[in-house]
């Protein structure tokens, strides 16, 4: 899934979604990426994990097939690369957005920023997709890095550094946050993560995204221990209670 003198570009992509409404402005054609090294408790696409399977296809193939919807996107509409995680998947993500940035079409990564790093190759190739990704929808699973770790598998402190540099180098993004009742819902732990959203200058909407466990059917038919169970959706009021100090407007 690379690229090289003699072969094109190719990325596995698990599924597409053509007319997804919540993963970006308007109405968006969103590919979901195969591969994801996160392991969050709560994930609810734990088929989208592995680094193989899906569909070998070319970025030229999916603009394709994303450009018959583009009626429907009218203004602020276009393309959502998903997960898995899309950034273990760069080269392929960078191609398939300036191929669409050159047909005039929206872009957006939506990303846990796992893979992000200063380190070279990636950060370099980083800078190329980053030129042309007009937003970056990105999830802070958690503040504290202890519980990241535990909530993940891995440390935060390079999707905070990643949330650093999109604000440093005026790259718009939206944060998500899922809120699951007694592993986020901490009110010390949401007013540390209000204070450091209210550091970065180019955030344009903060989203709750309640905690939900309707893949949990799937953890069962793929053999996996499913860690949350008995955990139940947040209450209204810890929803409330949430975006009151996030700072989010209903």
């Amino acid at each position: 899934m690379g690229e090289n003198n003699t072969e094109k570009i190719t990325g596995l992509v698990h599924q597409t979604e053509s007319f997804g409404a919540v993963d970006g402005p308007g109405i968006r054609f969103i590919v979901f990426m195969q591969g994801c090294r996160y392991r969050c408790r709560y994930c609810h696409n734990p088929e989208t994990w592995a680094l193989t399977g899906g569909e070998e296809r070319t970025p030229e193939d999916v603009l394709e097939q994303a450009l018959r919807y583009k009626a429907y996107w009218r203004q602020n509409g276009g393309i959502t690369v998903s997960g898995g995680e899309g950034m273990l998947q760069i080269d392929f993500v960078t191609r398939l957005f300036e191929l669409a940035k050159a047909k005039g079409v929206n872009t957006c990564l939506d990303t846990s920023g796992g893979p992000f790093t200063f380190e070279e190759p990636f950060f370099s190739k980083f800078e190329k997709l980053a030129a042309v990704t007009d937003l970056f929808l990105l999830d802070l699973k958690h503040i504290d890095d202890e519980k990241h770790k535990s909530l993940t598998g891995f440390t935060n402190k390079n999707v905070l550094e990643l949330a650093q540099y999109l604000s440093d180098h005026d790259k718009h993004m939206w944060i998500r946050h899922v809120l699951v009742p007694g592993i986020t819902t901490d009110e010390g732990d949401l007013t540390r993560l209000a204070d450091f959203i209210k550091t970065l200058k180019t955030v344009d909407r903060v989203e709750i995204l309640p905690y939900h466990s309707l893949g949990v059917p799937k953890y069962e038919k793929m053999g996996i221990k499913y860690t949350l169970d008995g955990v139940t959706a947040p209450s209204d009021e810890q929803i409330t209670r949430a975006k009151e100090i996030l700072g989010i407007a209903d």
